[in-house]
């Protein structure tokens, strides 16, 4: 599977030539009950250079009037399916949120424990970001608009324009965090040792 990246493909057969060895794959899911946004994102090293990758991204849309139980199947099924074809190490969801309706949160929460379950269904760990620590991470600053963030995850994975939808650029800055956060760990493990 190759993803182009608008300047040279790069895949599991064109790491090997170009010199690149793949850091991390990391699944992001945006959790809603109409619609919710997925990427997967890559970290490629060479040496000292680190870049980003997006395999994939997307929503998955929902019908309003669908029953919750079937919304939920049909998350259940569609992850499953992305985790399945990707091959992600790890899956990073939002954390929760406070709402100020009730029942909106308890659709979110239902929502998010399926994400989590397909994650562990797969044997994959999952991280929880909150919505501050994302936007720190991607755009430096925790109270960032949604078109910064749309904005500043397209320059950081060399995207010709925005993901589209929103839920979809969403899900991306939630992969692009926990590869931050996970290489942030890293050095500052290495740097105690």
């Amino acid at each position: 599977m190759l993803a182009d990246t608008g300047s040279v493909a790069v895949g599991s057969e064109a790491t090997v030539e170009l010199g690149y060895t793949l850091n991390m794959r990391v699944l992001g899911v945006d959790c809603g009950s109409e619609y919710t946004g997925y990427g997967v994102v890559e970290e490629f090293e060479t040496g000292q250079h680190r870049r980003l990758v997006c395999c994939a991204s997307g929503a998955i849309r929902l019908k309003p009037r669908d029953p919750m139980a079937l919304k939920l199947q049909q998350i259940f099924s569609s992850l499953s399916a992305i985790i399945l074809e990707h091959q992600p190490r790890a899956v990073a969801i939002e954390d929760v949120f406070y709402a100020v309706n009730v029942k909106s949160a308890l659709k979110l929460g239902q929502v998010r424990g399926v994400a989590m379950l397909a994650a562990s269904w797969a044997g994959l760990e999952v991280a929880e970001y909150s919505p501050l620590s994302i936007k720190s991470a991607v755009v430096g600053y925790g109270k960032a608009e949604k078109t910064q963030v749309q904005q500043m995850v397209m320059r950081l994975l060399n995207l010709p324009s925005p993901p589209q939808p929103a839920d979809a650029a969403d899900a991306l800055a939630i992969a692009i965090c926990h590869i931050h956060t996970t290489a942030t760990l890293k050095g500052y493990q290495t740097a105690s040792s």
